[in-house]
């Protein structure tokens, strides 16, 4: 990734259109296609029970052996409304992922509650530091945790320096300016940490930077690049048909500029599609046929359907992984903020009324190839 990060500096300080072609050919990255498995510790603890063919299932299982090779999964800094998601439940979740085979891509928020694209709220025990202890404290935690997993002997294969951070990390909302300076030293401290830690243990670890929905991509990683983050080796992107202004061509369009443009691999690390507008609790369901994708019926076929072609986009254009939001997150009877259940029940890949895994797994079996 050597000349890649040199080819990226050079071209992106004059905001070139695309990257000199490297004078080593790096080897071609594999195909990344796994699922956020977030939830599956909180579901099994609020009752649910995994089928697959009718019998009971390990999410992680289910995922590795329909083929898939990556588990993502979110890290709050203190969260005081709920036990999940903490760094106990994270190096659970972790081992599980490992011990069915899987890589793991780790997801900081850098938060006590959900950052994304619209709000990326600083956690309590950081959010009145000035800059300069924020930045120690971002590196410091990212460190001692990625340490601490490895004392535990399950590093990361992966790391993703914060999460939909359209905003600027740490206190950012949504369509306010971003101080590019701060926030080129933030995520600088972060991926540094990552690098640090690769090298003390003796293990590489891809950092990755993540962008909420397609449109927002060139002009952040553009300004990103002016600002002086340029050490990260993967773009995350999430696309939900239902938040974004492209469709899967536009999608595509947009990862074969990004992959030329800054040298990176590019996935699509958060998507979803809803199998169903059917429910089992109370609580409103987020997807469904209001925003559905014509050509892709709400149904188990259609959930299929857009995977694989969601992911014959991505490799045709260059990119390089496709991650599915939490197909784990099912109905039960435990209450969130929102009501009692789940928002994406309709949008899981285990079914609403019995938990059976869906067809839609089988996205991850076949065999992907770039059809120009």
């Amino acid at each position: 990734m050597t000349l890649l990060r040199h080819a990226r500096s050079a071209a992106m300080t004059a905001l070139a259109l695309t990257l000199s072609t490297p004078a080593l050919a790096a080897p071609a990255p594999p195909l990344y296609l796994g699922a956020d498995l977030s939830f599956t510790n909180e579901m099994e603890a609020c009752g649910a029970r995994f089928l697959e063919h009718g019998k009971p299932a390990d999410p992680f299982v289910v995922l590795k052996q329909h083929g898939g090779n990556v588990m993502r999964v979110r890290l709050w800094h203190t969260p005081t409304w709920t036990q999940y998601s903490t760094y106990d439940d994270v190096l659970k979740t972790i081992t599980r992922a490992h011990a069915a085979g899987l890589n793991v891509l780790l997801d900081f928020h850098y938060s006590d509650d959900w950052a994304d694209g619209d709000k990326q709220p600083a956690p309590a025990a950081w959010a009145n530091l000035p800059t300069d202890a924020q930045v120690k404290a971002l590196h410091d935690y990212t460190r001692e945790v990625l340490d601490k997993l490895a004392a535990a002997g399950q590093l990361p294969e992966m790391v993703q320096v914060g999460n939909e951070t359209n905003a600027a990390v740490q206190g950012g909302v949504k369509d306010q300016p971003i101080d590019w300076t701060r926030n080129a030293r933030l995520l600088n401290a972060g991926i540094s940490a990552v690098r640090e830690s690769a090298k003390a243990h003796g293990k590489p670890i891809q950092v990755m930077l993540h962008i909420a929905q397609p449109e927002n991509i060139i002009p952040w990683f553009d300004a990103a690049t002016a600002a002086g983050v340029l050490d990260y080796d993967i773009i995350g992107i999430s696309y939900y048909s239902k938040w974004s202004t492209y469709n899967l061509s536009g999608l595509g369009k947009v990862i074969d500029a990004a992959h030329r443009r800054y040298g990176a691999q590019v996935w699509v690390v958060e998507t979803a599609y809803a199998f169903s507008d059917d429910h089992a609790d109370d609580t409103t369901n987020l997807l469904g046929s209001d925003s559905a994708i014509p050509g892709y019926p709400v149904s188990p076929k259609g959930q299929l359907k857009y995977l694989q072609d969601l992911t014959q986009t991505v490799v045709n254009n260059g990119g390089n992984g496709v991650v599915y939001w939490a197909p784990d997150w099912v109905s039960t009877r435990c209450k969130t903020r929102w009501g009692t259940g789940s928002s994406w029940e309709n949008a899981a890949m285990f079914d609403i009324r019995h938990h059976e895994a869906l067809p839609a797994f089988d996205w991850l079996g076949k065999t992907y190839k770039p059809q120009r």
